[in-house]
């Protein structure tokens, strides 16, 4: 039994990707990751899709049944930003085209949704930068990459942002591998009751801690590997083999 559940905590993470992915090619599936987040004392997951929201009803019951609660989420690309939306439906999401719907969204849902900024200041990808700050208002917190090491630390310029703002800092896997995913997450006093809405508040609230070791130079070299070649071949691959099969149609 892991540390926070002796202690009345849980583990969250709220940033996680699986092979359902439309965009990415992952090799992982959703119950690997619940087995996997069973055996490591995980209380609450959110599998963040690029532009989708994860709606398997057969995995939310299998979840359930673990005692883990499975948020729908989508990682989404806004005006070239990326943003983490929790609590969603797959038509909330289709709706959403720039930053003015993700306010209206929060003006309709009120608490009972909630928005993160994830690994805002990293060059690659949708990291939004220095954009944060100027639409604050979209977001509940500001995600702490898991990609850091002595010097080579992009978070820096999130924690002096959340502590402006008054944001709290979330730590998630964002993985992409399953071995990536456990080491980097957030712990929550676990709720009387598992719902979206009260892991939200103890988000907002507090207490929360935050764990995100420095990466080895093994995760380093197995990180970089992966997406600087492993998965470039592999997004290939599947365009390929899509287009293969649109031109046989």
């Amino acid at each position: 039994m892991s540390k926070s559940e002796n202690d009345g905590w849980i583990k969250v993470d709220l940033h996680i990707h699986t092979l359902d992915d439309p965009k990415d090619v992952i090799d992982y599936s959703a119950h690997q990751l619940l087995e996997r987040a069973k055996r490591l004392g995980f209380g609450a997951l959110a599998i963040t899709l690029h532009d989708a929201v994860f709606d398997r009803a057969e995995v939310f019951t299998d979840a359930a049944a673990m005692g883990i609660l499975l948020i729908p989420a989508a990682e989404v690309r806004l005006q070239g930003s990326d943003i983490i939306l929790l609590n969603v439906s797959a038509e909330e999401v289709a709706a959403l085209k720039n930053f003015d719907d993700v306010r209206k969204l929060r003006v309709r849902r009120g608490l009972s949704v909630f928005t993160f900024a994830p690994h805002p200041f990293y060059v690659l990808g949708g990291s939004i930068g220095e954009r944060l700050l100027d639409e604050m208002d979209c977001f509940d917190a500001i995600e702490l990459c898991h990609f850091h090491k002595g010097l080579f630390d992009l978070n820096r310029r999130a924690v002096k942002v959340a502590a402006q703002f008054g944001k709290p800092l979330i730590a998630t896997s964002d993985a992409h591998q399953l071995h990536a995913f456990g080491r980097h997450y957030t712990s929550i006093p676990r709720p009387t009751e598992l719902t979206s809405e009260n892991v939200f508040v103890a988000l907002r609230n507090g207490p929360r801690r935050v764990v995100s070791p420095s990466a080895s130079i093994v995760d380093l070299a197995s990180a970089i590997y992966f997406f600087f070649f492993t998965h470039p071949v592999r997004i290939h691959r599947r365009r390929s083999r899509a287009s293969v099969l649109e031109s046989n149609s």
